[in-house]
């Protein structure tokens, strides 16, 4: 059979502190091929960010332009800055059979599962092993003041409390074992019918071999 995979739109949330962007290196480290969806912003760089590796930046007239043209898959606006996925160049990897991976919230995700790209879709969401080891882990990793961190933690419930709308959802309490938990999921999603646009001809041809003996 000369079928052809079709991408994944694998999408991974998470409250902040339970892991996502580590085990989002990680499967990108398992697979190369697995394309990283470059959000728009209309934030300001920050120092060492690169326009079109860290985010597209954009002013506001810019981006809601592309919203009003239906070119964003998701967008939210958080924290005073407006941010979303342009749609095409996702498009564009699915249909050559490169999966796109997003880091995204709760909001995101619920527009993109409702989008045309739907059935493409692999939702995955992280929860914490507890919320005392979810405030320990924002601390740890030093990158965020007490302010931020109890900002973090105030918004950390509200994503929690979406959990029930995700494919699949990990209690990620030993990063090895969630790892291999998100590529058995990923490994198995893509032998989905959705993602094997072949399979119709190939099962034409067997009909057609099968008259042939008949």
């Amino acid at each position: 059979m000369s079928a052809t995979r079709r991408g994944l739109l694998i999408i991974l949330s998470s409250p902040s502190g339970a892991g996502k962007s580590t085990l989002a290196r990680r499967l990108r480290d398992w697979d190369p091929e697995i394309a990283f969806s470059v959000s728009a912003t209309t934030r300001a760089p920050r120092p060492g960010e690169e326009d079109g590796r860290e985010y597209h930046f954009v002013d506001d007239s810019a981006f809601k332009a592309q919203v009003a043209a239906e070119e964003m898959l998701e967008h939210a606006h958080v924290f005073g800055n407006f941010y979303g996925s342009p749609r095409a160049p996702v498009q564009k990897a699915i249909d050559s059979g490169r999966d796109v991976l997003f880091d995204i919230d709760w909001q995101g995700a619920q527009q993109i599962t409702n989008s045309a790209l739907s059935a493409h879709t692999l939702s995955i969401f992280l929860l914490p092993p507890s919320i005392t080891e979810l405030r320990s882990r924002l601390e740890k990793r030093g990158q965020d003041d007490a302010e931020t961190i109890a900002r973090r933690m105030d918004k950390s419930w509200d994503e929690i409390s979406h959990w029930g709308s995700y494919d699949y959802v990990l209690v990620n309490d030993d990063l090895d074992a969630t790892e291999a938990q998100l590529k058995t999921i990923i490994s198995a999603t893509r032998l989905r019918r959705s993602q094997q646009p072949g399979l119709t001809d190939h099962v034409r041809h067997l009909q057609s071999e099968f008259e042939d003996l008949t």
